[in-house]
């Protein structure tokens, strides 16, 4: 029997099978899905393959396979296909995102199997540490790294230290030697829910509108038919209470559910709803703050059958569950759904395709869903469901808009608004909590001379650096480079050196100083590097009745506070500013989404948004709340302009260490693109730099096409790519992402 193997590399040359020889006493162990070593090439070494298709010969003279280490189904191996092909990547990256956590090399599986592990704790104080850093003991790039690694992950194994700083056994064991570091066998405890404690509930009595939607689904469940719904509800509407009876429903017929949930919103309140409906023994949780050590558990108890309800963010879709009865994407809205690494692939796409096969129904859940979602639920191609009203008959804040040129106009240049200013003393009087939202972290966006107009930017990338005054740094948001306060400026070496922009750093600088008596909190990608620190922050708020949260993105999905009545936008206008069609769908999404953590229980809620563009209509219409207007108004727009959801935008990324070279691709793959879609149907754009045109050191090119993305199209695009790569350019990579999230 001959097996035809995709060998585990990136390089799109070795996209392709290749034959081997399945030895008889492997003919009943490998089948289609086996991940396989094989002798391949010149390499002494054996190389990793997956077995994508079985057959009786082969015209070659073929080695024979080495070793079989695990197996994916047939069905895997099947989406894995279709994915290459849909997303323009090679199979064997597709494979990887369906392989058990810790399995994608010999070292992490050995280390992430034993359940006694070494576990990596810093020895010294962090302000010794930093001392030597400076004084120049610690001289060595990767030391840093591991040393600013376990600063914030303190208490992690080699393999982790090794996948997420690059650095080795070898340097951490010199850490040890030099008394840094020390290293401690543990016994692991890798249950991720082992410390909830959560009492037990019951259903809930339904709302007309929610037994409605209830119903409907059901009866799909009930027959085993696909279908896909749409549940758009206001914030607060009991969206979670149809998910969690329409799973129980999936339990009674002996069958499991997925639920996706955006990565940032993967709260423990919704978690904790999930543990008081269900047994927490069929629950699994699958997300990136998760130890490898944790998903790799929890992988396996859902391959074993002992999960019957998958919890997780967009990689949880490829978890290997059987028998699915049902498939929920809350917040479907939301961006993180879409993957901006190879394989750029939507989660959505994906569960759309297994509910198909699975014969199941798919809810897509949002109170500001995606317009195409919308557009699609208008034209009948989603079944629309809809709660209009809170379910616990609490009524929707009261939004004010400022306009923040009269508060320039009027004298007051401080960050809050006199009517948000007043709102917030209020509500500290009356022991209410207080939502402040800003969508920049950091303290300053730039720091520029106001001698020359120099402007400090990052030296890997044509971006600003950011400066973020906790650790005194300049970073990148970028690479992650950091550098030092700049205090001379190095082109005209004037000392006149001026800090713009505003971020969740300088916001709670500036609330602490106006209101020293309120307790404050923060949350921001910089105060949740640590594992749990995200439930930490929210748990900390809620418990300890903290006055004032102060956040980005991270603060406005999903959570519910019962003692927040007021939640205060800082700047409206910064998500309306970016190089992209979707930019104000964004901001009424994040406005509305914001404005619905207030007044979720029986005390009224209000919501003060500050903005220079106060006759925007989307920030209109996120005062008013009304979806219906918005989407109107914005599909009018979308259909003038041939936007999303009346064409595709296919986005063909380039990047180069060569600039010479990356001219020379773009205007190739250019004019094969031009002679070979019909020019009536798709508009090619010439290539283009990027509107960020360098980072990590990378030349990055790129070409828009816009258009219908057909079958015939994917053949040209993909053909494209493969022509490509035969060729001798050395330096250059390309992407093609089809509707892609980021422009930049």
């Amino acid at each position: 029997m001959i097996a035809e193997i995709i060998i585990n590399r990136s390089a799109k040359r070795l996209n392709r099978t290749f034959d081997y020889n399945i030895p008889k006493d492997l003919e009943e162990l490998i089948m289609i899905g086996s991940t396989v070593l094989v002798p391949f090439g010149k390499n002494s070494a054996l190389e990793e393959g997956y077995v994508i298709n079985i057959k009786e010969k082969t015209t070659y003279e073929v080695k024979d396979i080495a070793k079989i280490k695990h197996n994916l189904t047939e069905q895997q191996i099947e989406l894995a296909k279709w994915m290459a092909k849909r997303y323009f990547c090679n199979i064997s990256d597709c494979i990887k995102q369906m392989l058990t956590p810790g399995t994608k090399s010999k070292k992490q599986e050995n280390n992430i199997q034993d359940k006694t592990i070494n576990v990596v704790y810093l020895k010294k104080e962090i302000d010794e540490i930093q001392f030597d850093i400076e004084m120049g003991k610690i001289k060595s790039e990767k030391q840093k790294k591991i040393l600013q690694f376990l600063k914030n992950n303190d208490g992690v194994t080699v393999p982790e230290i090794e996948i997420f700083t690059g650095g080795t056994r070898a340097i951490v064991k010199t850490l040890e030697k030099n008394g840094y570091v020390e290293i401690v066998e543990k016994k692991v405890e890798r249950d991720p829910l082992a410390n909830k404690k959560i009492e037990k509930t019951e259903n809930l009595e339904l709302t007309e509108e929610q037994q409605k939607a209830y119903d409907l689904v059901s009866q799909k469940m009930q027959e085993e038919k696909y279908e896909q719904f749409l549940l758009y509800g206001v914030t607060g509407s009991g969206k979670t209470e149809v998910y969690l009876q329409l799973i129980g429903e999936a339990l009674k017929q002996n069958k499991t559910a997925i639920v996706l949930v955006p990565e940032i919103s993967l709260t423990p309140q919704m978690l904790d709803r999930f543990i008081a409906r269900f047994d927490k023994e069929e629950i699994a949780v699958i997300h990136s703050k998760l130890s490898i050590g944790e998903r790799y558990d929890e992988w396996n108890k859902i391959k074993e059958g002992k999960a019957k309800i998958v919890i997780g963010a967009r990689s949880a879709i490829f978890a290997p569950v059987q028998n699915i009865g049902i498939i929920i994407i809350d917040e479907e809205h939301d961006s993180s759904y879409k993957s901006e690494a190879v394989p750029k692939y939507d989660a959505k796409e994906i569960a759309k395709k297994l509910a198909k096969e699975n014969k199941c129904p798919l809810i897509l859940g949002s109170a500001t869903p995606d317009l195409n979602t919308y557009y699609k639920a208008k034209q009948g191609k989603i079944t629309l469901l809809e709660l209009t009203h809170r379910a616990n008959n609490s009524k929707l804040p009261e939004v004010e808009i400022v306009d923040l040129k009269m508060e320039l106009a009027n004298g007051n240049r401080t960050m809050l608004s006199v009517k948000l200013h007043d709102a917030i003393e209020k509500n500290l009087q009356e022991k209410r909590q207080t939502i402040l939202f800003l969508n920049r972290r950091g303290y300053s966006t730039f720091i520029m001379c106001r001698e020359c107009g120099y402007t400090v930017k990052c030296k890997n990338c044509n971006i600003s650096m950011t400066y973020h005054k906790t650790e005194n740094k300049l970073k990148c948001h970028y690479c992650g480079y950091e550098e030092n306060v700049v205090t001379v400026c190095p082109e005209c070496k004037s000392t006149k050196i001026r800090y713009f922009g505003t971020g969740t750093q300088k916001l709670e600088q500036e609330i602490n100083k106006i209101f020293p008596q309120a307790t404050t909190i923060r949350m921001d990608v910089d105060t949740v590097t640590k594992k749990n620190s995200h439930e930490e922050i929210l748990n900390k708020f809620r418990n300890e009745n903290i006055d004032i949260l102060i956040g980005t993105q991270m603060v406005v999905k999903g959570h519910h506070f019962p003692n927040v009545t007021l939640v205060g936008v800082i700047a409206a206008d910064s998500s309306l500013n970016i190089d992209d069609y979707r930019a104000n769908e964004r901001t009424f999404q994040l406005l509305t989404q914001v404005a619905g953590r207030a007044g979720r229980e029986k005390l009224d809620g209000r919501v003060i948004i500050q903005t220079y563009t106060p006759d925007n209509f989307s920030i209109i219409c996120a005062k008013k709340q009304d979806y219906e207007m918005f989407y109107n108004t914005e599909i009018a727009l979308r259909k003038q302009l041939n936007y999303p959801p009346f064409c595709d935008i296919i986005l063909i990324g380039f990047n180069s260490l060569s600039e010479k070279e990356i001219i020379e691709v773009s205007q190739r793959v250019y004019m094969e693109l031009k002679n070979n879609l019909n020019k009536d149907e798709f508009n090619v754009l010439k290539p283009m730099p990027s509107p960020i045109d360098k980072i990590q050191n990378k030349f990055r090119w790129r070409i828009i096409i816009k258009g219908i993305m057909t079958p015939y199209a994917n053949e040209v695009l993909n053909n494209c790519l493969k022509k490509f790569y035969d060729t001798n350019y050395k330096n250059t990579r390309i992407t093609i992402d089809i509707n892609p999230n980021n422009m930049i």
